[in-house]
């Protein structure tokens, strides 16, 4: 077997803490990673794994061997991505994660042209809302929506995404219109919630400044898209980038709300780690979505604005 693969092996192990999650990430079964392992063990011929039932853990110089693997992956990686820079086709696998809205409308439609482009890069698309670990999950590229802070990661900036609060018509006649923040405390807000989220706490633009308000809600959801049913069906306001709305507030399914003191903008961004000599398939990939989103989300807008929406309410 090779032992560069068996290295690339043991680095999930150590990082995702168990032979399974490390099988499937790499897609081999948990016994091909559990041979792999042993055979590792054999050549360097020290034990690199503390073993119970539930959990691998590194040993003092299984500690040692991953800092070693990892510094020589990343100079692999480096003379790849230095070779390619001069000619070759960009290759190999991708992985990415992108927000489960955002990766239904405009990423997950646009991968086949991509790789019509560059049919030598498999790209492994993860949708999901969690804000994941890049290194741990072994990501490579992260396209984020969100108020983002500072980060460890690159970012590419691709625009500010206008967020509104909306809700249906016979939500609004039943339960009322807010006016004001602290009105919000007394409705029924829909929550995008899992581990780690903090959009519980929405943060809103008045002319004193940003005030961030601790809302709840009967309902809640890891899956944007289930709020945005759940608003439809007149279950209560959620808090929405403008373009994933739009189609919704020009029907008037959903009717903007307290249009004075919008939310924050969010960040639509491109997310990758920092390297002195970024790999030739990130960079085309990242090249690609930069353009397909903006030209996507410029489509869907189509001069739907916030202050539009504005002028719309006050009427």
């Amino acid at each position: 077997m090779s032992l560069l693969e068996n290295i690339r092996v043991f680095v999930r192990v150590v990082e995702l803490g168990s032979l399974s999650a490390a099988g499937r990430h790499m897609r081999v079964s948990p016994a091909v990673a559990s041979h792999r392992m042993k055979e590792l063990e054999k050549h360097v011929g020290v034990r690199l794994f503390n073993r119970t039932t539930r959990q691998l853990s590194p040993t003092e110089q299984g500690q040692l061997f991953y800092e070693g693997c990892l510094e020589v992956l990343h100079a692999l990686e480096q003379a790849e991505a230095t070779v390619a820079a001069v000619g070759g086709r960009p290759r190999g696998a991708l992985r990415v994660t992108v927000p489960l809205g955002l990766g239904r409308r405009v990423i997950g439609p646009a991968v086949p042209d991509f790789c019509e482009l560059y049919p030598e890069i498999e790209v492994r698309l993860r949708l999901s809302d969690y804000m994941i670990d890049l290194a741990r999950e072994g990501v490579e590229v992260a396209i984020r929506l969100a108020v983002l802070s500072d980060s460890s990661l690159k970012m590419r900036n691709i625009c500010n995404c206008e967020r509104v609060l909306c809700a249906a018509p016979g939500y609004l006649e039943k339960h009322g219109t807010p006016h004001k923040p602290e009105d919000l405390l007394k409705h029924r807000c829909l929550l995008l919630r899992y581990p780690g989220s903090t959009q519980f706490r929405w943060p809103l633009q008045t002319k004193d400044g940003t005030t961030k308000l601790a809302i709840s809600g009967p309902f809640e959801s890891d899956d944007g898209d289930i709020l945005t049913d759940w608003a439809l069906a007149g279950q209560g306001i959620i808090m929405k980038p403008l373009f994933e709305v739009a189609d919704h507030l020009r029907s008037g399914a959903l009717m903007p709300v307290m249009t004075d003191t919008p939310p924050l903008p969010a960040s639509l961004a491109i997310l990758y780690p920092h390297r002195r000599l970024l790999a030739p398939k990130i960079k085309v990939f990242a090249d690609f979505m930069f353009e397909r989103c903006l030209n996507d989300l410029n489509h869907t807008l189509a001069g739907l604005t916030l202050a539009e929406l504005q002028d719309t309410a006050k009427c």
